[in-house]
């Protein structure tokens, strides 16, 4: 008996150090794998910030380069020394209030500032060398150009089209400056569509840069398409300016803007006879108002000198413009004018902001238009277009543009409008349908 509970200890006694070497052995096995796990590693700007302590801020309003060092440990003499050294390649007067930065710290001395890292934007940065020998280096993020294709359909705005296709303001801003000689974007109307070719720029962590520019577009409106593509020449002999052209080498550029402002609406038509909003009576009305938020920008239609710049008391605050021996305009009810008489100004320079100064119930802009010292209604008028490209040149450019146009013409519409509309009438049906099987159902 007793030698049978002899070998019964033995053998759970055996069991019990088995199992303990096991989960010793299967512990050691998981601190040399954990050893021998690489750490990772986090680098930018060319350092590897798991060596440092890493501070990140924002240059708040009222901040100054010393202000901000001092704030961790570097003293006086030290930004003196800092600020000469750079001043030939980085001008610490110069940081923006909203700007990042980072400060490098040394692990072990937490005071002992290695480094100072002054974002200017999403691309271009400075590093201040701060703790062995100080120098400055201007350095830039790697930026990638990837080509894009966009197609969208106008519902209420280009705008909202671009920016349900997935595309930025920018690009949208860039479109409507292509065709604003060609293209009433008041008049744009819902089934109007637009294709678009434009090179993307991004950082290699993904993030936007912006927009480099649009190689081609076709815009349909009023069934009808207008093509767009971007050409220049830039050689030793000849320099010509990037432009757009159509598909007959036409320029899309005329001499004067179809709107003085953009993104606003037609509030008042050139008119005979108009009942008076302020003086309530019949009369008159030779401009086109522009209803627009106060303060919006109001640029000149085209190239010219500006002739009149003040205030009446029916215009406001107003700027005339004479752009040739025949063709004048003029812009009224300014909240500011930021030209002055006697100044030249380029078509689409900001010469005032809109406001309702004068005879104005509310903020717009009445743009006047004259035609050998009559006020025309420009809307009515065969105004001039801008130089079309020569012909030494049409047929490089007809060449340049073909697998533009046939690229182009491949990428697909969204589906009709319509349709989009049915389907999504259709879905609503058939949610609130099942939304009421379920509640007889409880």
């Amino acid at each position: 008996m007793k030698l049978r509970l002899c070998w019964a200890f033995l053998l759970c006694f055996g069991l019990f150090m088995s199992c303990k070497n096991k989960q010793q052995t299967q512990k050691v096995a998981s601190l040399e794998k954990r050893s021998l796990k690489k750490e990772v590693l986090h680098k930018k700007y060319g350092y590897i910030l798991n060596d440092f302590e890493v501070v990140s801020d924002t240059i708040h309003n009222g901040d100054s380069f010393g202000a901000i060092l001092d704030t961790y440990g570097v003293g006086r003499s030290k930004v003196h020394e800092i600020v000469n050294s750079v001043k030939d390649s980085f001008n610490v007067a110069r940081i923006a209030t909203g700007k990042p930065y980072t400060v490098l710290k040394c692990k072990d001395n937490p005071n002992a500032v290695e480094a100072f890292i002054y974002q200017k934007n999403k691309v271009d940065y400075t590093i201040l060398h701060i703790e062995d020998s100080i120098y400055a280096e201007n350095k830039a993020k790697k930026v990638i150009t990837t080509r894009k294709k966009m197609s969208g359909a106008i519902k209420s705005s280009l705008s909202l089209a671009i920016d349900e296709a997935g595309g930025t303001p920018y690009l949208s801003h860039l479109i409507s400056g292509m065709y604003q000689w060609t293209i009433d974007f008041f008049k744009i109307q819902k089934g109007d569509r637009f294709k678009v070719i434009y090179n993307e720029k991004r950082l290699e962590d993904g993030t936007l840069v912006g927009i480099s520019d649009v190689e081609a577009a076709v815009f349909e409106h009023a069934d009808t398409p207008f093509y767009a593509f971007e050409y220049g020449i830039d050689n030793k002999e000849e320099q010509l300016e990037t432009s757009y052209y159509d598909e007959n080498a036409k320029s899309l550029q005329s001499f004067f803007l179809k709107a003085p402002l953009q993104f606003s609406r037609i509030s008042s038509r050139f008119s005979p006879r108009r009942f008076h909003p302020v003086q309530k009576r019949w009369k008159a009305h030779k401009g086109t108002d522009y209803a627009a938020p106060r303060g919006t920008p109001i640029w000149s239609t085209a190239n010219g000198t500006v002739i009149k710049a003040g205030y009446t008391r029916g215009n406001g605050k107003y700027v005339k413009v004479r752009h040739n021996n025949k063709y004048s305009t003029q812009y009224l009810h300014m909240s500011k004018i930021l030209v002055k008489r006697g100044q030249v100004v380029k078509q689409g320079q900001i010469i005032g902001k809109v406001g309702s100064t004068g005879l104005a119930t509310g903020p717009h802009v009445c743009y006047r238009f004259w035609v050998n010292g009559k006020q025309k209604d420009p809307y009515r008028e065969k105004l001039p277009s801008a130089k079309n490209l020569a012909e030494k040149y049409k047929k490089d450019y007809f060449s340049f543009i073909e697998p533009l146009r046939n690229t182009l013409d491949s990428i697909p519409y969204p589906n009709n409008i319509k349709e989009i509309e049915n389907a999504i009438t259709i879905t609503k049906s058939n949610t609130n349908q099942s939304l009421e099987k379920i509640t007889r159902s409880l």
